[in-house]
């Protein structure tokens, strides 16, 4: 396995595992030189893949030296010039120097593909985690960096550092949507410059320490962390109801937004309260909660913020009619041409969904195990069904061969075809079938609270304004569209 066909390889598997991946920043990768792209580590395996698959040059990375004997796995990080690391810490394997000095090998020899042009991964956090903010950042990614220039030639292009977002919209579900955001290298100041290889250990530590400072400052501004996921949603919610405010009064339906937009939208939300709450704390915190407020009314009913300006429909036969065949066509015609699909990927889809939520440790695992035992137990599935469709017809074409023309190897490489595009389809018809079981649900639910939907809309009419007002004179990135949507662009 080569390093395009393993890169390929994982593309495709993200491809199906996630609804859709958005890339931006890609302009800033410098074509020549290599460097150290850092990201914070929310998601186990689904974060360095994520990497390796959108990052427009190679990319090699250090892993821990047992994780290269996984099946499958193993073969793939070895496909891509996974370096083994050999961590001072971990036991077994001779003395603590010894130990000591392997790792210190293996982190030269990173530094060496790095010297030499090539970029490296890293996760400074150091462990993936379930929380809304940063862990506590290693030293091991200062360290790589200036070892990296140290080995370099003296006519080399310097290594750079540059920072990765990592955006999940529901990270641990199938299905969900991510975007992987390159930001532009860091500038570091005359006094983070590459050590020569000389320079005293008690210096080299120094800086990596203050570069470690650096680099969690980058990634602050990259990740957007939040002291938990209840003010992270109220965020959220708050990018959403402004969002949907603006439209409204520009009298615009610009749709869903895509995941730049939503994270966009979010750092807008993200530097305004804490530029407000340095300010203005009180004032702050009591608007806070007001939009959990508004936000716990709108989940009572089950709405997105952009549904309170939907007026209901008058009920009409036309109107009756088109819901009468939207749901014969999704409950009654369409079932039986996904049988197929349902028999055969539901028991693994609930086997892997019970299976990961009773060995994950942690939230963040669930993706990560869902993913690796789906490479194993789907191929597996399909390749089975396909046996028995060969069995089954060597079966029959014996009993009776005149009413069997088709060969077994057809009906085999048929049903395993089916086996395999019936699961994606199935997906597809499920969360088809959930809008539209959403959509009447919000229909009959605008009728009934009516007074309800048009007193959130007042409130959020007023927190828009309020919100508005706070965040006057405060530089925020992003530029707002005609349309009421967040663009990319100069802060404003």
């Amino acid at each position: 396995m080569t390093y395009d066909v393993a890169v390929r390889l994982v593309r495709t598997l993200l491809q199906r595992f996630f609804r859709r991946i958005e890339v931006s920043g890609l302009d800033h990768v410098p074509a020549e030189g290599g460097g150290l792209v850092v990201s914070w580590h929310p998601n186990g395996i689904i974060d360095p893949a994520l990497i390796l698959g959108q990052f427009p040059r190679q990319i090699v990375f250090g892993a821990r030296h047992g994780l290269l004997k996984v099946p499958v796995f193993g073969q793939i990080l070895r496909a891509i010039g996974t370096v083994p690391i050999y961590r001072a810490q971990d036991k077994g394997g001779g003395t603590d120097e010894e130990r000591r000095a392997r790792n210190r090998v293996s982190l030269d020899a990173l530094a060496t593909k790095i010297a030499t042009g090539s970029f490296s991964a890293l996760f400074p956090e150091g462990v993936s985690h379930d929380d809304s903010h940063l862990q506590e950042l290693k030293v091991g990614a200062a360290r790589l960096f200036y070892r990296a220039g140290q080995l370099g030639d003296e006519n080399a292009i310097p290594p750079v550092i540059i920072p990765v977002g990592l955006h999940y919209d529901e990270k641990d579900v199938f299905h969900s949507n991510v975007l992987v955001s390159f930001h532009r290298p860091l500038e570091l100041p005359p006094e983070l410059a590459l050590l020569p290889a000389d320079a005293p250990d008690e210096e080299f530590r120094a800086r990596c320490t203050a570069l470690t400072e650096a680099i969690e400052g980058a990634l602050i501004a990259t990740c957007h962390p939040t002291e938990d996921w209840e003010q992270h949603h109220l965020m959220h919610r708050t990018r959403s109801l402004v969002r949907a405010e603006r439209s409204l009064r520009a009298g615009q339906k610009p749709g869903a937004p895509d995941m730049l937009e939503r994270t966009l939208g979010f750092e807008r939300v993200w530097k305004g309260y804490y530029a407000s709450r340095e300010r203005a704390p009180e004032q702050t915190a009591a608007l806070m909660e007001r939009i959990a407020e508004y936000d716990a009314d709108l989940v009572t009913l089950g709405l997105q913020d952009h549904q309170l300006d939907a007026t209901p429909r008058k009920a009409s036969p036309w109107w009756g009619l088109r819901l009468a065949t939207q749901v014969v066509g999704l409950y009654v015609l369409l079932p039986p041409l996904l049988v197929v699909g349902l028999i055969v990927n539901g028991p693994p889809y609930f086997f892997l969904k019970w299976f990961a939520q009773r060995i994950a440790k942690k939230r963040k695992d669930l993706a990560s195990i869902k993913f690796l035992s789906g490479l194993v137990v789907y191929p597996s599935v399909w390749l089975g069904v396909g046996a028995l469709a060969w069995l089954g017809w060597i079966n029959v074409s014996g009993s009776f061969p005149a009413a069997v023309a088709a060969s077994p190897l057809a009906a085999a490489a048929l049903t395993l075809l089916l086996a395999a595009l019936g699961g994606v389809s199935a997906l597809r018809y499920t969360e088809q079938t959930r809008s539209t079981l959403r959509a009447i649900r919000v229909r009959f639910t605008r009728a009934r609270y009516r007074e309800s939907i048009q007193r959130l809309r007042s409130e959020r009419a007023a927190l828009h304004d309020a919100i508005e007002a706070m965040a006057e004179g405060l530089e925020l990135p992003g530029r707002v569209g005609a349309d009421g949507r967040v663009e990319p662009g100069p802060e404003a």
